[in-house]
């Protein structure tokens, strides 16, 4: 029986690329020795495929000309169809897919799946500590420090206060848990107004305009899509209190941060903790970096340290068993809707 072939394509750290530093491509690395552990758990399946665990375009054409599946994140997808005229599925060992829209390289009959859920403890923990920071204040208390100025900020706890979670999926969700469960009131934000766990209330995209004037603490997880795109802009910044305090862990599409810098300077905005940008590592010359009352973290608020691959990988060889049993996949790529 002819064996299924996988790629395994794994990506040199670069400037403006993720991973974006040594210790990000360290931890995105799939190596042999992690794969023939995941592949340990599958013993019916270890005599049915073969692998090659390559480094971005090293063996990119040559083997893709009789590959099955591509296991990565970053690939060119010009003209995939003729490079992979065999390519059945392909598995992103992330969440977010947006690197690759649009979809229009893809065969009608492939299967893009992704990384969803890997994320979520993590995610949910550093939510948890990111609203907890701004409602004590650290944002202001950590600006204050840089600027030698000893004052005195007084917090007080979570409970009533108002948290709007824009994005409830496996990031969100596992936040809205944590913070529920102190007190806060958590409004939802997501497609269909779909209930979620630890949300007082659930609305829809179009109707966040009815909330943010009595957010005190906006959440942004989602995903970069036509709907998602420039959804906090300057119009909806001016809507927050001046006390409100807001988290992007998602994209920094979402979110206009050149207003967002301006609302902090000019004390309109309470303080923000931004995880993500568009191009990581952010300049030295960014002018983000000296914005008062803004906490910026190098796109670690879902990344588990040590065993992020192995978690990826229990996803993949859940769905490669399925695959070889022709059932259908978990964790699939909507590519009208971008996640």
């Amino acid at each position: 029986m002819k064996k299924i072939k996988i790629h395994i394509r794994n990506n040199h750290w670069k400037e403006g690329f993720l991973p974006c530093d040594e210790e990000g491509e360290k931890n995105n690395t799939i190596t042999k020795e992690e794969f023939e552990k995941g592949l340990s758990r599958y013993p019916e399946i270890k005599d049915k495929i073969e692998y090659l665990i390559d480094w971005d375009d090293d063996n990119f054409k040559s083997s893709m000309k009789t590959a099955d599946i591509l296991l990565g994140w970053q690939f060119p997808t010009q003209n995939l169809k003729e490079i992979a005229p065999n390519l059945k599925w392909i598995h992103v060992i992330s969440a977010g897919v947006n690197h690759l829209s649009p979809f229009n390289w893809m065969k009608e009959d492939l299967v893009l799946t992704n990384s969803s859920g890997v994320h979520a403890k993590k995610a949910g923990e550093f939510g948890l500590m990111s609203i907890l920071m701004l409602q004590n204040h650290m944002t202001r208390l950590v600006t204050h420090q840089k600027n030698k100025e000893f004052v005195s900020l007084l917090g007080k706890p979570i409970e009533g206060r108002t948290v709007v979670a824009v994005g409830t999926g496996s990031l969100g969700g596992s936040m809205i848990k944590h913070i529920s469960k102190l007190g806060a009131k958590v409004i939802g934000v997501n497609r269909k107004g779909k209930s979620v766990e630890g949300c007082s209330k659930v609305i829809t995209f179009d109707q966040i305009d009815e909330v943010l004037p009595i957010v005190d603490f906006l959440y942004l997880a989602v995903p970069e899509t036509e709907e998602t795109k420039g959804l906090i802009n300057k119009e909806r910044l001016d809507k927050l209190k001046k006390t409100c305090g807001i988290v992007n862990i998602g994209r920094q599409s979402v979110l206009d941060y050149e207003y967002l810098k301006t609302k902090l300077e000019k004390d309109e905005i309470a303080g923000a903790i931004l995880d993500v940008f568009s191009n990581e590592p952010i300049p030295k010359s960014s002018n983000l970096w000296d914005t008062p009352n803004l906490i910026i973290t190098p796109h670690v608020s879902s990344d588990s340290e040590g065993n992020y691959i192995e978690m990826v990988l229990k996803i993949f060889f859940k769905n490669l068993k399925l695959f070889l049993d022709k059932k259908e996949l978990i964790n699939q790529v909507d590519r009208k809707l971008g996640y």
